[in-house]
């Protein structure tokens, strides 16, 4: 063992690397966060072929998504607090045996009903995946070396969900819909062993979960089912709102008052909990709360343009799955480049908001240049007007996940990494809700508009059937630029945000001292 081990250990007694390189650890972790992440959108494309093999209606087989979406975000409150309470090795690798398991189930299924049973277990062992995956990074790495370790972590969540609808078409075309799971059980083996080798629970965190045995007696059961409760019936409202014809049923209206009556209670109760099941009270701390809406922000941007882009080009462009995955999938590897660039530079960066802020103008521009687009576009642009988007991301996540941990108390961070993973999965789905619902109201509003219009000079040579079929084309395309502006007049509400996050002093000072001795950025 060398003497950089033993002070690198002693300096950070709460690394899950112990005497290894925190890089190797940060790499093993990385695999099976990758694997569920990827998961979370492979199945999109597949939805038909599905429903065909198991003689289901499309909008049954819906409930492939919702299950693991709903399952993911009951267990995603509760990961800090199970992490703490299981064991932060012993959770992961649970989690990493639960999903494998679960994802051969679902390789198997011959019903629907037991598939999405399969996908509930999926779901409720993939949610602890990436916030242990986060908390590990954060304990493992010091400060000044965070940032490029943020890079890696940020490749894995945003470049997992962006290939996944092409990987999916992929399998699905030349294999078949089972092997979109079934890839996941020799991935999800090989992690849970080099998990068990490489992966340490340190002796500071064993101390702490003694402590917590002692306190039993205060376990937060109305915390648990508040958790369970709200979070449930708020991804169901999200998830089913479109599908379901919005408060004009009755099942929503049901979800949308008990997520609301839940989550307020929840928040109170929380606050006032000796042990929380969920720690809101690290909203008192200013750095995580503007860390915590600008995660939101991203995953409603990433998760709303994973789902647009490609349903626009399949819609108005006549592009396959497999054609419109491409597109996704070249941005999301080429997001790789600027998220390195970035993870060097952040930490040389005095005031790492400014990063922040910038993120959020270049995905304003980008955003608003795919508003600009015409149904002549081919897909050299459609590649391009993705790229310019993409880049952007890494910007804002690498300086908001350094932001956000600096200031909270150090045995906070499996709490906190939950919390923020909640944060993206929620903004994901309000995204997706959001989206789904503006693209039908626009459409038939736009489609009135022109619809007027082209009666007043139509050409009777034409046929009505290609009026009506023209009119419509037009009318969805202004209603996907819409969507486009929206986003872009979000990011730029949001810039003043990233000007009230708190830099720490100790940064300031190294900073000052970098330039006095003439020190490279």
């Amino acid at each position: 063992m060398s003497t950089s081990s033993n002070s690198s250990a002693a300096h950070l007694p709460r690394s899950a690397a112990g005497n290894r390189s925190p890089w190797l650890m940060a790499i093993i972790a990385s695999i099976a966060t990758f694997m569920e992440l990827l998961d979370s959108t492979i199945a999109n494309v597949s939805l038909y072929h599905i429903s065909a093999s198991l003689s289901v209606s499309y909008s049954e087989s819906l409930w492939v998504l919702t299950s693991y979406i709903v399952a993911n975000a009951l267990v995603l409150p509760m990961s800090g607090w199970l992490s703490s309470t299981i064991g932060r090795k012993r959770y992961y690798m649970l989690s990493i045996a639960g999903f494998t398991i679960g994802s051969l189930l679902c390789s198997i299924a011959t019903s629907i009903e037991f598939l999405i049973l399969a996908r509930v277990l999926q779901g409720l062992s993939g949610g602890g995946l990436a916030p242990v995956e986060q908390s590990m990074i954060t304990d493992s790495f010091p400060i000044e070396k965070r940032p490029h370790a943020f890079a890696l972590y940020g490749i894995t969540i945003l470049v997992a969900p962006a290939i996944g609808p092409f990987v999916g078409g992929w399998l699905t075309e030349n294999m078949s819909w089972h092997w979109i799971f079934l890839i996941n059980v020799p991935i999800g083996i090989v992690s849970l062993i080099l998990s068990y080798y490489f992966i340490v629970e340190p002796p500071l965190l064993k101390e702490e979960r003694k402590q917590r045995k002692l306190q039993k007696s205060n376990i937060d059961y109305v915390g648990i089912s508040l958790v369970i409760i709200g979070f449930g019936t708020l991804q169901l409202f999200l998830d089913r709102y479109e599908i379901n014809d919005g408060f004009s049923s009755s099942f929503i209206c049901t979800m949308a008052v008990t997520a609301a009556v839940s989550l307020s209670f929840l928040v109170i109760w929380e606050w006032f909990h000796p042990q929380p099941i969920m720690d809101i009270r690290l909203l008192r701390h200013r750095n995580f709360t503007i860390s915590s809406l600008i995660i939101f922000l991203i995953g409603f941007l990433s998760y709303s343009t994973t789902q647009v882009l490609p349903q626009m080009t399949q819609e108005l462009f006549s592009y396959t799955a497999a054609i419109a995955g491409v597109m996704l999938g070249i941005g999301g590897l080429l997001v790789i480049i600027p998220m390195a660039i970035v993870g060097v530079i952040t930490n040389k960066v005095a005031y790492p908001q400014w990063l922040v802020a910038i993120g959020l103008l270049g995905t304003a521009i980008s955003t608003w240049h795919m508003s600009q687009m015409t149904l002549n576009v081919d897909f050299a642009t459609f590649v391009w007007a993705r790229l310019l988007q993409v880049i952007w991301f890494p910007v804002m996540l690498i300086p908001v996940s350094l932001l956000a941990y600096e200031g909270l108390p150090a045995n906070k961070s499996n709490e906190a990494a939950a919390f923020a993973a909640l944060m993206r999965n929620i903004g994901g789905s309000v995204g997706l809700t959001l989206m789904a619902n503006m693209l039908h109201s626009r459409t038939n509003m736009h489609y009135s508009r022109i619809s007027d219009r082209v009666t007043e000079s139509v050409d009777l040579s034409v046929s009505l059937e290609n009026i009506k079929e023209i009119a419509f084309a037009q009318a969805r395309l202004l209603s996907y630029l819409d969507i486009f502006y929206l986003m872009a007049a979000v990011c730029l509400i949001f810039i003043p945000l990233a000007f009230l996050f708190k830099t720490p002093k100790k940064r300031k000072k190294k900073a000052s001292c970098d330039v006095g001795y003439g020190h490279h950025i």
